[in-house]
């Protein structure tokens, strides 16, 4: 199938088709109990690539305030191992760049104060900005986190300028994938940022989400997949630069990068050459690297069915972990749904109650994993697998044993 638009970062045509998984519902749209036997919406799922600047986005269908709600059901503190990991970057970025009582830390999408706390707790300002009010208001209400509900870019950050709001420290994390409107995103983060002021960005590595097949973390969502190389020319446009690079293990390898002004004094670091130089050598800077992934999608497809189907035959029960949204792309894509799997557990009591789009499979409470005792658990976000099998240790005394699909389908 031909697809085209514009680039929404160089405006070139976009033509090259990296990943085509079907139409399914937007992931997080999960349904209460009275919508679950009505319609739904579904909309085609396409990754594409810019052969100009080498950005990876989907097909558009939406604007940010159709996906980020006020009723948005995503709240991040519902995963202890991703407080850890937060915890851990408060205190180093307070270390290295030495904020104190006098500076001022922005997170943009700060949802329900996870991150923020832990600078607070040491005693640095902060403010959150963040569009979805259900998960503001969280913050505001349980953590009393000063939170702007607003979209971010050049407008809602020179307001901030207007009112005497300067950042010493910027954090956005798993956002940058997330904006449509990236160029007047990033130029957002120009305005606010103080002369010497560093932002860090982390998002899913695109070099790692093609070497390991990680198919499943293309939802609506997110509107752009991002390697450094693409990173790197959409900052230089809005006058920014990397000058530190840290691979992390998060959401199976993402990226995280130090950003300062061009006029900054902050010295460019060997890690960021290192970086380069792999992504080169991985072939991101080639089209056919992307032309390539498609048929490794379909693959994991067709061995995550043979192996569901050949336990369903031989009497086994199944049920998922996790109603993430990574999972409901996987299970709608591969036409996963109540012929294999009873159920989908989730340790968010705001999602508990609720049944997933697509699928229509209800949510429960991970209790009801112990009561029940099924022979499989399929671990949808197997990004955080060792986290879950830790939780459920218990399934392995009555024989309970664990699957994931991501890189490639197995029994844990």
């Amino acid at each position: 199938m031909q697809v085209s638009q514009s680039c929404r970062h160089c405006g070139k045509p976009v033509t090259v088709v990296m990943a085509d998984l079907g139409a399914t519902p937007v992931s997080n749209d999960y349904l209460r109990p009275e919508a679950v036997d009505g319609p739904e919406p579904y909309y085609p799922l396409r990754a594409l690539v810019c052969d100009s600047c080498k950005l990876v986005q989907l097909q558009d269908f939406f604007k940010e305030d159709d996906l980020f709600r006020s009723d948005y059901a995503y709240f991040s503190s519902f995963s202890t191992s991703w407080l850890r990991h937060c915890e851990t970057y408060a205190a180093a970025m307070i270390a290295r760049f030495g904020l104190g009582a006098e500076s001022q830390v922005v997170e943009i999408a700060s949802n329900d104060g996870y991150l923020l706390q832990y600078f607070k707790q040491s005693g640095v300002r902060v403010l959150g900005i963040e569009p979805s009010l259900s998960v503001a208001k969280h913050a505001i209400d349980e953590r009393g986190i000063p939170t702007e509900v607003a979209f971010f870019g050049s407008a809602t950050a020179q307001g901030l300028v207007d009112r005497g709001v300067q950042a010493d420290h910027m954090a956005a994390n798993n956002v940058l994938a997330h904006v449509p409107a990236i160029n007047d995103f990033l130029d957002g983060f120009r305005i606010l940022l103080k002369p010497q002021g560093v932002i860090t960005f982390e998002f899913p590595h695109l070099l790692r989400m093609m070497q390991q097949t990680q198919f499943d973390t293309i939802y609506h969502e997110h509107f752009s997949y991002i390697s450094l190389l693409a990173a790197e020319r959409m900052l230089d446009v809005a006058g920014l630069r990397v000058f530190d690079v840290e691979e992390l293990p998060t959401h199976g390898g993402s990226l995280r990068l130090f950003v300062c002004h061009k006029t900054a004094d902050y010295a460019e670091e060997p890690r960021v050459a290192a970086a380069r130089a792999a992504e080169q050598a991985a072939g991101l800077d080639d089209i056919d690297t992307y032309r390539k992934f498609a048929e490794a999608v379909r693959k994991v497809k067709r061995d995550l069915l043979k192996l569901l189907v050949e336990l369903k035959e031989g009497g086994a029960s199944i049920v998922g972990y996790g109603a993430a949204a990574k999972g409901n792309t996987l299970l709608n894509y591969c036409g996963v749904g109540a012929d294999m799997i009873d159920y989908v557990v989730d340790m968010s009591p705001h999602k508990q109650g609720m049944y997933l789009p697509g699928t229509r499979l209800p949510i429960l409470s991970p209790d009801q994993i112990k009561q029940d005792r099924p022979d499989y658990i399929l671990i949808l976000p197997w990004n955080i697998k060792d986290e879950v099998m830790a939780q459920l240790a218990e399934a392995r005394s009555w024989g309970g044993k664990f699957i994931v699909a991501i890189p490639t389908p197995q029994v844990l």
